[in-house]
């Protein structure tokens, strides 16, 4: 029996990697240019739906589709951020909101509309395939998709540490008038945060395609899940993110095993009510 549990808490722990570079992209759109992307989930569809359409076309693997998937969802979010969302940032945040709902909505009916409301998925030639480590075994799927999430993580830490865009939009982030007092191209800053964001959720919405069937209809799901990541985590936090989310896949993975599946999103609320109640900054976020 225990060999069960930790069979199923290794495998929630390769899916919460996913998850975790899921709210990456959220946590850094909110981090930098402080606008929540209500249509986050709507996102992630679309790029499991880009997925599916380049897996059908040209046979290819959705680990070699994240690079088309990240680029088209950069360019979606570059141009949402420079022609649409840039002239709300510094409104109230409920006209943000209602903006970010309008787009949630119009992804969702577009998907609609292009693929319906049956559940597809993409079927790789590994998807029975497992590695055996002793009594545990862990799917391949789940082994390429965490590896592939870590990969891409580490990129972006790597990127935001190093590079010298990375350290202007930090920059950004630390201070928006000191930005912009020693000419920094703010505007432009913001635009290529929000595509890196929408990369990132490109990216994972390429690797959960291959461990879960995607409708559009699941869009709303997924950005709250990401938001409650992104709150266990720490506002702002890519550390914290990337932690939440390898907790939150491993408590989904338990109730699952303990109780019933259904039970997953029972465990993931309690983890956000007890972040909420004894540490409402987060696990890594900033004390006010």
């Amino acid at each position: 029996m225990s060999d069960l549990y930790l069979n199923a808490a290794l495998s929630g722990a390769l899916t919460g990697l996913v998850y975790g570079l899921m709210a990456l992209g959220l946590s850094v759109i909110f981090g930098v240019v402080r606008v929540v992307n209500f249509a986050h989930g709507e996102m992630m569809t679309a790029a499991m739906y880009g997925a599916i359409l380049l897996s059908q076309a040209f046979k290819l693997d959705p680990l070699v589709a994240m690079a088309p998937v990240a680029i088209g969802m950069f360019i979606l979010g570059y141009w949402l951020q420079r022609g649409l969302i840039n002239s709300f940032v510094t409104r109230p945040e409920h006209t943000q909101f209602m903006l970010l709902v309008a787009v949630a909505i119009i992804l969702v009916n577009g998907q609609l509309i292009a693929f319906g409301p049956n559940a597809r998925n993409v079927q790789v030639d590994y998807a029975l395939d497992s590695y055996q480590f002793g009594s545990v075994i862990l799917d391949k799927v789940r082994i390429y998709a965490a590896i592939a999430a870590l990969a891409v993580s580490a990129a972006l830490f790597a990127f935001f540490r190093f590079s010298l865009t990375g350290k202007a939009i930090r920059a950004c982030a630390d201070n928006f008038l000191g930005a912009q007092v020693v000419g920094l191209d703010v505007k432009r800053l913001y635009a290529l945060t929000f595509g890196i964001g929408a990369a990132c959720v490109g990216t994972a919405g390429c690797l959960l395609v291959m461990l879960v069937d995607v409708t559009p209809a699941q869009g709303p799901a997924y950005t709250l899940l990401a938001f409650i990541i992104v709150i266990v985590g720490g506002m702002g936090s890519l550390t914290g993110a990337l932690l939440a989310g390898l907790i939150v896949g491993i408590s989904e993975a338990m109730a699952g095993a303990l109780f019933v599946p259904s039970a997953k999103s029972m465990f993931t609320f309690a983890l956000l009510v007890l972040v909420l109640l004894f540490r409402p900054q987060g696990l890594l976020g900033r004390t006010p």
